[in-house]
């Protein structure tokens, strides 16, 4: 029996041990992977939901308009050095965004959202109604006639191929490119706009220069069509800038519908707290299982090692993002993982009082309790399924997600490490001398004078 089972064995061995090497330490791995991934309420940060006006868009190109959305805002995040954020699609109109351990000021909080970052104005007669007002004057934004259609110009025109240069001064530039529509626009507006400001804006306010803090509007001296330079900004703000333009035109207009900054209320102290609670927990149930089954139990307890690697290895691998309500999907996911080794050895145990040998108990006892493991822990999955679908649903989602999420997973793993694991190590302790001494199964078999 035992040499049947080396190979299982062996597989098992080098799957535990991968695990092991993914998980330790917590913050990154030896292998290299990422460190657990954790949630708002652990490590602080900003959560923002959006809701997009998708009111001229045709039912059936809905779905992949917000999957334009979501890369566009995430190529947007990028350059702000967010390291895990995170970025979904909640029900059909709405993207939470969540970004952790970081504090986010309003102009990026705009910058994520705007369909265009940066308008350009022109200045507003008396009796015009103005959009922007600063120190240079009254602004309304530059628009040009195009077969009919009155456009204004603005970055929705760049071309994804802005950059970051300097001039024979050292004055930093951001050069950009107009698209063909674009290109058409500026003619226009700039043969208009000779000898007068063109203003730039972003969102509400006018864009100002790094050296003098004075909105950037420079003078108009020739027809534009083709490109332009904006000056008088940091290299740290051309740079974020420019890749923020590269990083594409939102298609459909985002609403902020939910916004909280939240502070780590939990923390680091609590992070080990809970992983300490999750390792008492689980020795404590190893004991208890030791001490009840004996050698079964021991069996047992070596699976449910190999379930809290492989589950912790898979939470670094997707990544899972952990909040206090994930951890505590996890912890309640090693409960139910001796649930499956309980059935299993209650079955073995009644085999054993009717006289069979132990090598055949273990069938009988795995093949009479996994009708009973299969069935409980599909009503799981569907509860987990149904509580997913409900956090995505709503705002608030991530704790009910990430519950829904680890227990699945565990649940999952559970059922492998107690059906497969756990049957692998029983076999191949069959086969041994030890299995024949019937001392080690004085408490499992309920014989007292064996």
């Amino acid at each position: 029996m035992i040499k049947r089972q080396r190979v299982p064995l062996i597989i098992i061995g080098i799957l535990f041990t991968l695990a092991a090497l993914v998980v330790i330490p917590f913050d990154k791995g030896v292998l290299g992977s990422k460190g657990l991934r954790l949630g708002l309420d652990l490590q602080g940060g900003i959560h923002l939901v959006y809701e997009a006006d998708l009111s001229e868009i045709p039912q059936g190109e809905r779905a992949g308009i917000m999957d334009g959305v979501i890369d566009v805002i995430t190529n947007r995040i990028n350059p702000m050095g967010v390291t895990e954020p995170v970025i979904q699609k909640l029900g059909e109109d709405r993207i939470a965004v969540e970004l952790p351990g970081i504090n986010i000021t309003e102009t990026e909080k705009e910058r994520l959202s705007r369909t265009a970052i940066l308008e350009f104005g022109e200045i507003a007669g008396e009796n015009e109604e103005a959009k922007w007002e600063n120190e240079l004057g009254r602004w309304k934004p530059a628009t040009a006639e195009i077969d009919g259609e009155e456009l204004e110009l603005s970055s929705a025109y760049f071309r994804e191929n802005t950059y970051v240069a300097q001039d024979n001064l050292g004055r930093i530039q951001l050069v950009f490119e107009w698209n063909e529509e674009g290109s058409k626009i500026s003619e226009i507006i700039t043969s208009r706009l000779i000898g007068q400001r063109l203003g730039i804006f972003e969102g509400d306010t006018a864009l100002r220069s790094e050296e003098d803090k004075l909105p950037i509007a420079p003078v108009v001296n020739d027809v534009i069509t083709d490109r332009g330079v904006i000056t008088g900004l940091s290299m740290e703000e051309a740079m974020t800038l420019s890749q923020q333009l590269n990083a594409g035109r939102i298609p459909v207009p985002l609403t902020a519908v939910y916004e909280q900054t939240v502070s780590p209320i939990l923390g680091a102290d609590f992070v080990d707290m809970s992983f300490k609670a999750g390792i008492i927990g689980l020795i404590l149930v190893m004991i208890f299982m030791m001490i009840y089954y004996r050698i079964p139990g021991a069996m047992a307890s070596a699976a449910l090692a190999f379930y809290a690697a492989v589950v912790l290895a898979i939470f670094k691998l997707i990544p899972v993002t952990l909040s206090l309500a994930g951890i505590g999907g996890f912890i309640l996911s090693i409960g139910m993982a001796v649930d499956a080794n309980i059935l299993i050895f209650e079955r073995m145990k009644e085999e054993m009082r009717l006289g069979r040998p132990f090598v055949s108990a273990i069938e009988t006892g795995f093949s009479r309790a996994w009708p009973a493991i299969r069935d409980s822990n599909i009503t799981t999955f569907i509860v987990c399924g149904i509580l997913y679908w409900l956090g995505s649903s709503i705002i608030a989602s991530s704790p009910v997600m990430g519950f829904a999420a680890t227990l699945a997973i565990g649940v999952a793993i559970s059922m492998f490490s107690a059906v497969v694991v756990t049957r692998t190590f029983l076999r191949a302790f069959a086969g041994t001398r030890l299995a024949k001494k019937s001392s080690l199964f004085k408490v499992y078999t309920g014989k007292e004078n064996d």
